[in-house]
């Protein structure tokens, strides 16, 4: 924790403006790009999701204003959200979810928050450490609804657990504000003395890691 990695991706939606150096997307200086222009093409799933006190449904809608209920349904089908919305909740899609989703589970929120992700189709994903603090039942059920959702579109996942980049295909490797190595997760474990090694090794033998 603390090693800069929510900060870094930050700066592609220009929550900060970088000081020194540019940042650019397919070619672009994004410091040259309208803003709102650049964040209708990201769609962010973070850690401690954001939803807001009204509907199931309207919390989707959120990210496409003008979607039909059958665009929001087929949202959540794919978020793995369908069925709990229907079988767990009183009203379903009506349901209110209190403010912050209160009324709501860890799991299920984010699988609201990934539906309404899914239904933006955003070009860029971001997710910040989006199945951290769920348990394993429901990180099975998010993680499949987060392959979806990174399918044929650029996406930056933020992880302490490393079976979550096993399959990126570049991992940047983060040590007190700066990058230490890069690479895939197979060149990286090939290095023995590298720290990416050091926290595989203590992630995957029964011990933990804070990285």
């Amino acid at each position: 924790s603390g090693a800069g990695k929510s900060t870094l991706v930050n700066l592609i939606p220009r929550f900060y403006d970088v000081v020194n150096g540019r940042i650019c997307i397919d070619g672009q200086d994004i410091q040259g790009v309208e803003l709102k222009s650049l964040r209708d093409q990201i769609g962010i799933v973070p850690q401690e999701t954001i939803l807001f006190s009204d509907t199931v449904e309207a919390n989707i809608r959120y990210g496409k204003l003008d979607a039909t209920t059958a665009e929001i349904e087929a949202a959540a089908r794919a978020a793995n959200a369908h069925d709990f919305i229907l079988r767990d909740l009183s009203d379903g899609y009506q349901t209110l979810v209190g403010e912050r989703g209160v009324k709501l589970s860890g799991g299920q929120r984010q699988r609201v928050a990934i539906a309404r992700a899914i239904l933006k189709d955003p070009r860029i994903l971001i997710l910040d450490e989006a199945t951290s603090s769920l348990d394993s039942e429901s990180e099975a059920l998010v993680q499949e609804a987060l392959q979806r959702l990174m399918n044929g579109r650029t996406s930056f996942v933020i992880a302490h657990r490393l079976s979550t980049v096993v399959n990126a295909d570049w991992v940047l490797v983060l040590d007190q504000g700066r990058v230490v190595e890069q690479g895939t997760h197979a060149t990286l474990l090939a290095n023995p003395d590298g720290l990416y090694t050091r926290l595989h090794q203590m992630q995957f033998q029964g011990g933990t890691a804070v990285f």
